[in-house]
């Protein structure tokens, strides 16, 4: 695997979960990814484990890899009763290469762990809850990489452009007008606060725990295919020159640089171009994508 010219093949060789990360043994699609996502990213081996290579390799995701639930949607809206859409990272992978798509938390977050641990940082799965409503409960998977005592969040759905440092003592910030968030402690747990789409006023992401298992991110993934709010509305975002463009919950969304914030109601044509013109989807997948229907009460 080439990525600015350097060997990474080695990196992608060595993964403590099989299972999880199939993927590092496809040549074909790793060399597809580095050049769709990582072509501009040095990872030079002098650099392997230092604070600055996470941070180039998370602006690539962030400005490459969309937080999307099109193959959500088009899976669960045809009863189709496999496997949830990237439920693994080589499905992930494949159909980003193919398809231009990403995915919704729990595989987002399954696929990044699974890049960054075969690249030989210290990873941990995270859980946590998006606090939408006073009680919910845990609901968004995320990423912890550690550099000794120092603890980093790198987030596959939040996309904040920048590691996010995460201090036991201090308030922590990544300073952006369109993609920022604010993290502190409350009651012994960080709190990240961010701007979805759909809630531009934002809320907050409480985070539960570090050290989950890949049995227990499938777990969570599978228990969405009842119910989830990515389920009946399509939710799109990427990070783009300097904004953050896409759809949330039947609008058109801009987070401009200014920090101001652009919103239409979207008709299912002004979506699809918005998935094709904006945030990169090929019209392939785009074609295959249901119509919204209102997100119903969980049962």
């Amino acid at each position: 695997m080439l990525i600015d010219g350097v060997d990474c093949s080695r990196d992608f060789e060595v993964c403590s979960a099989p299972d999880e990360c199939s993927f590092v043994s496809r040549t074909d699609v790793n060399s597809a990814v580095a050049r769709k996502c990582f072509g501009a990213t040095s990872f030079a081996q002098s650099t392997r484990k230092h604070p600055l290579r996470i941070t180039r390799i998370y602006a690539a995701w962030c400005a490459h890899v969309p937080f999307d639930n099109v193959r959500k949607l088009i899976h669960v809206r045809s009863q189709n009763p496999g496997p949830l859409p990237s439920y693994t990272p080589a499905d992930f992978f494949e159909a980003f290469v193919k398809y231009g798509t990403g995915g919704t938390c729990w595989a987002g977050a399954g696929t990044m762990h699974a890049l960054l641990k075969s690249l030989g940082f210290d990873t941990e799965r995270g859980i946590g809850t998006m606090l939408h409503a006073p009680h919910a409960t845990p609901n968004h998977g995320t990423v912890l990489v550690k550099f000794g005592d120092t603890k980093y969040l790198v987030d596959s759905s939040m996309l904040f452009a920048e590691p996010l440092l995460l201090d036991e003592s201090n308030p922590t910030a990544v300073n952006h007008c369109a993609w920022g968030v604010q993290c502190c402690r409350k009651s012994g747990q960080w709190h990240i606060a961010w701007r979805p789409l759909h809630k531009t006023d934002g809320f907050e992401c409480r985070i539960e725990k570090f050290g989950a298992t890949w049995a227990e991110f499938q777990k969570m993934h599978d228990a969405t295919r009842g119910w989830s709010p990515f389920n009946f509305e399509l939710s799109a975002r990427k990070n783009r020159n300097d904004e953050v463009v896409g759809a949330g919950f039947g609008n058109a969304v801009k987070l401009r640089k200014d920090g101001g914030v652009d919103r239409a109601p979207a008709s299912y044509k002004e979506r699809c171009r918005i998935l094709i013109e904006e945030i990169g989807l090929s019209e392939e997948i785009v074609a295959q994508l249901p119509d919204d229907v209102p997100t119903p009460k969980p049962g």
